[in-house]
């Protein structure tokens, strides 16, 4: 299990929450949310896949790895590929849902016991989770991250690739300010504020 994140310093994590939560607020949910996301990972010990070497990474009690690569794909293939030289199977997650759930991640697990990937969609467009048991790069190759359009394209990849793939459950992520409502619905903690620090 493998956890893509963003180190949570502010002015450089959900920047596009800082118009409304400011740039300290924006990092410390980046902190809170990226300690939910291990916290559910955990049953299947996770490893932190950092951008940059933050010491928030190294102050975490799971195996820290940084990011390897010229962009996401590039990225997500790299730790996809080297998980599968030790593993049957990778999940990658990244750390912008709330929705997301243990119960998710087993069933992505059972899922791959038969399946070559699955593929949890976002509601923004995106996904959420995706899980390999063979490394393909083609999958992760000339995708606009970001946009509306990461999960179709990656479907399309993963079919062109000839992979017997499942989609999961559609999920929600918080990337905009209107996600922001939605999320305090859950109560969701709010952090504190030595992790926002550089």
């Amino acid at each position: 299990m493998l956890v893509f994140a963003r180190a949570p310093v502010a002015g450089r994590a959900k920047t596009r929450l800082v118009p409304a939560l400011g740039a300290w607020r924006a990092a410390r949910l980046q902190r809170r949310m990226t300690l939910r996301t291990l916290g559910i990972a955990a049953p299947f010990r996770p490893e932190i896949h950092g951008a940059g070497r933050h010491s928030f990474f190294r102050s975490l009690p799971v195996a820290f790895v940084p990011q390897k690569g010229r962009d996401l794909g590039e990225r997500m293939h790299n730790a996809a590929a080297r998980a599968l030289r030790r593993h049957r199977a990778v999940i990658i997650v990244g750390t912008d849902s709330p929705a997301l759930t243990t119960r998710d991640l087993r069933r992505a697990a059972r899922l791959l016991r038969s399946r070559d990937a699955v593929l949890m969609p976002a509601e923004d467009g995106g996904y959420a989770l995706i899980g390999l048991s063979k490394a393909r790069k083609e999958i992760f190759r000339g995708i606009a991250w970001g946009s509306a359009a990461v999960f179709a394209d990656t479907v399309s990849r993963i079919r062109g690739a000839g992979l017997r793939w499942t989609p999961l459950r559609t999920v929600w992520d918080v990337d905009r300010p209107e996600d922001l409502g939605r999320l305090r619905s859950l109560r969701f903690p709010s952090g504190s504020r030595r992790a926002a620090r550089r």
